[in-house]
């Protein structure tokens, strides 16, 4: 389970578990945050979680929002990341799973999850040379049922004629620092979710919006300007 936690002059105020998939951070009693301080603008950031990956989002602020004392508009937060609103900190901790198996088995592992993601993530460019650079699937299993699974083929730039199958609950595409997005498998299809960038990714030539989108047979997909059909398999 992941959380953030309040801070202020090296003080901690409280402990905010991160259990909703979209948590607003403001001044205005309305967010699921409230600080009240007048650094603070009334709809200030929003995190964002899909799974086990949380997304940090600056609502146009006033003042702006950091990360790790860099400003950001949107960021994949990885454990330890220090988010800076005005006077106040707020922590990004991911605790690591209970291992259900034997006794020393698995944890030592389970701690380091969060930084292997986030290594992985930064390698990952949909136009880069290696055929290991077109997506980082999600630790997460794959959603049990009928559904078909999804297939992603890059159609321009150096991966062109590659597949990747969408098998896992989440996939990963894109250019950090660029243009990033998640596409997400769940029991009534699936779905991509805008992440990093200042431009949207597109789906049949249309600009998706802020919400996930729901993607469909022979979609085609623009993301860091690199295009990609999306299909179903059954």
């Amino acid at each position: 389970m992941a959380k953030l936690i309040l801070s202020m002059d090296g003080l901690v105020l409280k402990e905010i578990p991160l259990n909703k998939e979209r948590m607003t951070i403001g001044r205005r009693p309305s967010n699921d945050i409230q600080i009240d301080n007048m650094a603070i603008s009334g709809q200030h950031a929003a995190v964002v979680s899909i799974l086990d990956d949380s997304f940090l989002e600056d609502l146009n602020s006033t003042n702006g929002t950091l990360v790790n004392g860099q400003p950001i508009k949107k960021h994949f937060l990885k454990s330890g990341d220090d988010i800076e609103l005005g006077k106040y900190k707020l922590k990004y901790v991911v605790e690591p799973a209970e291992s259900s198996g034997s006794i020393g088995h698995g944890k030592p592992e389970d701690s380091r999850q969060g930084d292997m993601r986030s290594e992985a993530m930064a390698n990952t460019q949909l136009s880069g040379s290696a055929p290991e650079s077109l997506g980082v699937d999600a630790p997460a299993g794959a959603i049990p049922g009928t559904l078909a699974t999804g297939v992603i083929q890059v159609l321009t730039g150096a991966n062109a004629g590659r597949e990747l199958l969408l098998t896992k609950a989440s996939t990963t595409l894109g250019r950090p620092g660029l243009q990033v997005a998640v596409i997400s498998r769940k029991s009534e299809g699936y779905f991509i979710h805008h992440v990093e960038g200042s431009k949207f990714p597109s789906v049949n030539g249309n600009m998706i919006g802020s919400q996930a989108h729901s993607l469909k047979d022979r979609d085609i997909i623009e993301i860091a300007g690199v295009r990609m059909a999306f299909s179903l398999k059954a």
